[in-house]
């Protein structure tokens, strides 16, 4: 109804012209003929047939603009490379809109091909980059467990948030980039929480931070490296803002969640943390913080059909709880 109203306010003002233009010519002739004696039903007789046909042509017209309107205006909820041709145009004006809507599709579909091949590019090339590296971490860890004291421990710590750094490249890359390697399948959580502990397990406890996980036998339907990804993202903000006392990670139902004693986030920064490069006032004060560790985790999750929540006391510690829940998901 909106739309018809819109409609009809818009093509009235065009057809006022024409249905002005025999009001008028008949106030002409009814001025001549009454300068000549001439009787005046005869001007308004002619006149009110020829506005009785302007009304007619007017509905008439009308009618078929309105169809053509609600067919082009269901385009607008279509992606552009499904939209059909344009119905045959009635005026030359149309008819260079058409050609300039034709222009302006080509223009756009060569530019996301072009894109596309860019994003590609740099997701073999990070891809490629990742992989190479990891040799040289992969060698100097190795050196470094041959020897045990404080300095290359804390060499070990550092080198670990190298590779973790690393990682995040990637996923940055694949999740910035319009192709989809989700392999969704129904595979046990429990496995992926333990895996991504034993990969932290080196900071809990060099920064002797407890972690309460009593496991689950939940069973989740997901893709298992991106979740093992997105986990690692939020353990890591865990861990990092957290200098004594315990994180708790807990699973009840399709939820899980992961809590900490830490320094907690402002009020105010709680909108924004998952936003590209926002650190919060946590980060500027800690100098620790990218904003990118929440916002690939935020997308991750968005990927994935889970949905991500938090909550935060300055001095307390934050909650992050993943919602695995599914609707609608078919399993590849």
């Amino acid at each position: 109804m909106g739309s018809l109203f819109f409609f009809l306010k818009k093509q009235i003002k065009y057809y006022l012209f024409f249905l002005l233009v025999p009001i008028m010519f008949t106030f002409i002739f009814s001025i001549i003929f009454y300068l000549y004696r001439l009787p005046l039903e005869a001007s308004l007789f002619a006149g009110g047939i020829c506005f009785f046909t302007a009304v007619i042509g007017i509905l008439f017209h009308l009618f078929h603009t309105w169809k053509k309107y609600q067919l082009i205006n269901r385009f607008a909820y279509l992606p552009y490379r499904e939209i059909p041709d344009f119905p045959p145009a009635d005026s030359a004006t149309e008819k260079s809109w058409q050609e300039l809507a034709h222009s302006l599709l080509s223009q756009l579909k060569s530019a996301e091909t072009r894109w596309n091949s860019y994003q590609q590019q740099s997701t073999d090339y990070y891809t490629t980059w990742v992989h190479q590296i990891k040799s040289p971490i992969a060698a100097m860890r190795l050196m470094l467990q041959s020897h045990d004291s404080d300095e290359y421990r804390e060499l070990q710590e550092e080198l670990f948030y190298i590779e973790q750094y690393v990682e995040m490249v990637l996923g940055y890359a694949r999740l910035e980039s319009n192709s989809s390697d989700l392999v969704l399948n129904h595979f046990p959580l429990d496995k992926t929480v333990r895996s991504v502990i034993r990969r932290f397990a080196p900071l809990f406890i060099r920064k002797r931070i407890r972690l309460i996980y009593e496991g689950t036998d939940q069973t989740v339907l997901s893709d298992e490296k991106w979740l093992h990804f997105l986990l690692e993202q939020l353990i890591s903000n865990a861990v990092k803002y957290t200098n004594q006392g315990s994180v708790f990670i807990t699973v009840q139902g399709q939820c899980l969640s992961i809590a900490d004693t830490g320094i907690g986030i402002a009020t105010q920064d709680l909108p924004r943390i998952f936003e590209k490069g926002f650190t919060g006032y946590n980060g500027r004060s800690e100098s620790k913080s990218t904003g990118i560790g929440l916002y690939l985790a935020k997308q991750t999750a968005h990927r994935l059909g889970h949905r991500i929540s938090i909550q935060s006391t300055v001095g307390i510690g934050s909650v992050f709880t993943l919602d695995l829940s599914h609707i609608d998901v078919e399993i590849e």
